[in-house]
């Protein structure tokens, strides 16, 4: 059965009735984290598997027709997060991630939604905000705060405004030799980084390392003069686009 199909039947199943039990499983190592945040979701729909676990690598055995949700609770670098997200989205194509954490900058916001993130909920959330959250989770939807929102909103505004500027003089000439300034294998990347996709997920597309993908990047942030991918990655959907317009139009006018 295709994927989306059994997908949408999970979510049919879960909005249709509201008492819907969604297995829920969280990785955690923190003893006391994993009793509190078991308290919270106490006679919620997302009751906790009875087997604790705190590493992708030992998940109790679920059934994958089933609704499931992975909740994140750790003090990882983003990196390792991304990959504990791919790995339960390798794993379980059809369950849904969410990661509790104190806080998350813009830029993880992005990597992780490119591996596959479906939530982030913060430590500090009200307790039936949590619920709400995971709720509108588990039904297809992602969720993440409004501060992130507007922090992505931000530096939305402030890429169209350096694209505005940069192409109020000579708009072709600024982006021909930005661009140009990359390699092929940098502007894959770049393209990869406005899809949100992490520094995992590129290495697998184009067929490198990792640790490949990384020199890349720094090398694509210090020619695009910008400090981290999100910038690049905004900076790189209004170049592209103004390059391509330029072609065309160059193409039309011979």
């Amino acid at each position: 059965m295709r994927h989306d199909v059994v997908y949408k039947e999970q979510i049919s199943a879960v909005a249709q009735d509201p008492f819907q039990s969604v297995a829920t499983v969280l990785i955690c190592q923190n003893l006391l984290l994993r009793t509190g945040i078991g308290h919270v979701l106490s006679g919620t729909r997302f009751a906790l598997t009875a087997e604790p676990c705190d590493d992708p690598s030992n998940l109790p055995a679920l059934d994958d027709a089933m609704p499931v949700l992975f909740m994140i609770c750790e003090n990882r670098s983003t990196e390792e997060l991304v990959a504990m997200v791919d790995a339960l989205k390798t794993q379980h194509p059809f369950s849904r991630v969410v990661v509790l954490a104190d806080t998350m900058d813009p830029d993880a916001a992005i990597q992780l939604c490119g591996a596959g993130m479906d939530g982030f909920c913060p430590t500090s959330m009200d307790r039936h905000a949590l619920v709400k959250a995971l709720e509108i989770v588990v039904l297809g939807e992602t969720y993440i705060p409004a501060s992130i929102g507007l922090a992505l909103l931000e530096l939305a505004r402030q890429g169209r405004a350096q694209y505005a500027h940069d192409g109020a003089g000579a708009p072709f000439t600024a982006s021909a030799e930005a661009l140009d300034k990359l390699s092929e294998r940098e502007a894959q990347i770049l393209r990869c980084l406005t899809r949100g996709a992490s520094n995992k997920v590129i290495a697998r597309e184009l067929g490198v390392a990792e640790a490949t993908v990384k020199v890349h990047i720094k090398a694509i942030l210090r020619k695009v003069k910008a400090t981290n991918r999100t910038q690049a990655a905004i900076w790189a959907t209004g170049h592209f686009d103004l390059a391509q317009d330029n072609v065309r139009a160059l193409a039309a006018g011979e």
